[in-house]
C-alpha cells in the first residue's frame, strides 16, 4: 500500500477513479483535489461515508489546496473539459493544454517525485504538456490510453463471440484517437488466433467501434463523455504501480526511437512497476499494423505542434 495518490478533477472520472482506488485500498490516503470550491470536500466526504459499508480503509479527502497532496506517491490528471457531441478529442486542445499545464505545475512543487498518470484529453498530447512542465523523466509520466481502448476491443470482441472477456488477449496501440491501432496479429481467445474466429468483415466492424468507443458513449450521454471504463483503466495502471506488479499494459509512453518514433507520447506496450514506467516492448508488427502506427504517430504530432508551453 502506497502513502498517498492524488486525484486531480473531481469531476465524473476523477471522482470514480478516487472511488476505486480507495476501494482496492491501494493507498493510505486518497486525495481528490479540483478548483471548485465545496465540490471535492463533498465527494470526498460521501466517498468516505461508504467505506464501513464497503470495507476500505483508505482515508478519502476532498480539497481544493495542493498542500494536502504533499508528497504524493501518484498522481492522476482528470482535470479539463469533457468533450460535447460532435467534438472531437483535438476539440479540447488548447483549453485542456492551459488546464493540465497548471496542474503540472502544483504538481512539480507539491509532489516532485511523484508518478503522473494522464488522463485528460487530447490524451497524447497532455502527457507531453504534463511532462514539459514537470520535467519529470519519461519513467514517470504515462497516459492512460491504451488500457481504455484494449478494455472496449475486448469487450466487443467478447459480446460478438458470446465469450467471457476474461479470455480475450489483445492490445491496441497508438494515440488515443480515430487512428487508434487495434493489433490483430496479437488478438486471441484463450490462445487462438481471433482471425480463426471471425470472418475479416466482422473483426473490421469492431476495430472501427473501437476506435469510435467514446464518441458512442459521448452520442448517448450527450452531456459529458465516459467515466466508468476510463477510471477502471486509470486505477489498473496504478495497481500495477502500487503493487510492483510488472504488468505488462498498452500505455501512452514518450518514446525515444521505439517503433522508429521519437519525440512523441504514442501508445506501446509498457511494463509497469514501482518505478512507474519501467520498460517498453518492441513487438514484431504486420506492414499494415506498421503503417497504421505511423499513421497514428502523426496524427499525434499535428496537435503537439499547435500547442504552445
Amino acid at each position: 500500500m502506497l502513502n498517498r495518490i492524488t486525484v486531480v478533477g473531481a469531476g465524473n472520472v476523477g471522482a470514480t477513479t478516487a472511488q476505486r482506488l480507495a476501494e482496492k485500498e491501494l493507498a493510505r490516503q486518497i486525495v481528490l483535489v479540483d478548483v471548485i470550491d465545496g465540490v471535492p470536500q463533498g465527494k470526498g466526504l460521501d466517498l468516505w461515508e461508504s467505506a464501513p459499508i464497503e470495507g476500505f480503509d483508505s482515508r478519502l479527502v476532498g480539497t481544493n489546496d495542493y498542500a494536502a497532496t504533499e508528497n504524493s506517491d501518484i498522481v492522476v490528471i482528470t482535470a479539463g473539459i469533457a468533450r460535447k457531441p460532435g467534438m472531437s478529442r483535438d476539440d479540447l486542445l488548447n483549453t485542456n493544454a492551459g488546464i493540465v499545464k497548471q496542474v503540472s505545475e502544483h504538481v512539480k512543487r507539491s509532489s516532485p517525485n511523484a508518478i503522473v498518470i494522464v488522463v485528460s484529453n487530447p490524451l497524447d498530447v497532455m502527457s507531453w504538456v504534463a511532462m514539459k512542465t514537470t520535467g519529470f523523466p519519461r519513467e514517470r509520466v504515462i497516459g492512460m490510453a491504451g488500457v481504455l481502448d484494449t478494455a472496449r476491443f475486448r469487450s466487443f470482441i467478447a459480446e460478438a463471440l458470446d465469450v467471457s472477456v476474461r479470455d480475450i488477449q489483445a492490445m491496441v496501440l497508438g494515440g488515443h484517437g480515430d487512428t487508434m491501432v487495434p493489433l490483430l496479429s496479437y488478438t486471441s481467445v484463450s490462445g487462438i488466433p481471433v482471425t480463426q474466429l471471425l470472418d475479416k468483415a466482422k473483426l473490421d466492424a469492431i476495430v472501427q467501434r473501437t476506435r469510435g468507443g467514446g464518441g458512442e458513449i459521448v452520442k448517448f450521454l450527450k452531456t459529458g463523455s465516459a467515466y466508468y471504463a476510463p477510471s477502471s483503466a486509470a486505477v489498473q495502471m496504478c495497481e500495477a504501480i502500487a503493487f510492483d506488479q510488472k504488468r505488462i499494459l498498452p500505455c501512452a509512453a514518450w518514446l525515444q526511437g521505439e517503433y522508429g518514433h521519437e519525440g512523441i507520447f504514442l501508445g506501446v506496450p509498457c511494463k509497469l512497476g514501482r518505478s512507474g514506467l519501467e520498460q517498453i516492448l518492441q513487438v514484431t508488427l504486420t506492414d499494415e499494423e506498421r503503417s497504421a502506427l505511423a499513421k497514428s504517430a502523426d496524427a499525434v504530432r499535428e496537435p503537439m505542434a499547435a500547442v504552445s508551453l
